[in-house]
């Protein structure tokens, strides 16, 4: 295969994969659902050799599951594989931080992270805090995180928490739309503030422990956000992936 046929057969696969992963999300394609590889090629409108990469990519995130008799099935997640992922998604940013601090970042790569957290810190200062700066909080969010993560100067480490990121749920900014328009939203993010404050002055005083336990405390915030957001059904139209949750926190 040409250079040129394996860099078309790459985009493909990433085409399939994306579609494939929004109709999943959106609750298009149901948990429990078979999904055969002709179905995706139709759904797609991509070859079968890229569909089947793009399948086998979705099982590896934790959106199917192989069926022995041929095909992939999409999963459902319950409460607990959503404790769970974000329990490991906190471990692993807690050892992103604490090789960061052990490892001594640099004033000249700490200052993007200060950059970003000051940016994050007008944002909340705001009160009541738009549904337009909820929005831009939850890009920022994601950049503080990928900057704090790169941080850590270990590939096998990023990889690990892109990978768990990318389940349902999983993400550092996965329940922020949703609790929005909720009346604890501004105290929500004043917390997850201040974690991120505490963590960047753990990182820069070369405290690997404290920054360590700081942000693995910051992602049980997010079990927070969870059972408050389902709690107030008024916003579950803004939960991603709702579809996938077989059952809800009730108390």
């Amino acid at each position: 295969m040409s250079e040129r046929d394996t860099e078309r057969s790459v985009s493909q696969t990433v085409r399939a994969q994306l579609a494939l992963r929004d109709m999943i999300l959106s609750g298009t394609l149901r948990p429990g659902e078979r999904i055969s590889e002709l179905q995706a090629v139709e759904i797609t409108s991509v070859s079968r050799t890229p569909v089947r990469l793009a399948l086998v990519r979705l099982e590896d995130e934790g959106l199917l599951q192989a069926i022995p008799s041929g095909g992939f099935m999409v999963k459902a997640f319950s409460e607990r594989d959503i404790l769970d992922s974000i329990e490991l998604r906190g471990t692993l940013e807690g050892l992103a931080a604490r090789f960061a601090a052990e490892r001594g970042a640099s004033a000249r790569n700490l200052e993007p992270l200060k950059e970003c957290l000051s940016d994050l810190d007008q944002l909340v200062r705001q009160d009541p805090i738009s549904v337009e700066a909820f929005s831009a909080y939850v890009t920022m969010n994601a950049r503080f995180h990928a900057l704090l993560t790169d941080l850590s100067g270990s590939a096998p480490v990023i990889r690990q928490i892109d990978r768990v990121s990318a389940m349902p749920f999983a993400s550092p900014s996965a329940f922020v739309m949703a609790q929005s328009a909720l009346p604890e939203a501004h105290n929500i993010l004043l917390i997850g503030q201040e974690h991120h404050r505490i963590v960047v002055d753990a990182i820069e005083n070369r405290e690997g422990a404290r920054a360590e336990a700081v942000m693995r405390e910051h992602a049980r915030l997010a079990v927070r956000n969870l059972r408050l957001a389902l709690r107030n059904r008024t916003h579950l139209d803004l939960l991603p992936a709702l579809a996938l949750l077989t059952s809800a926190p009730t108390d």
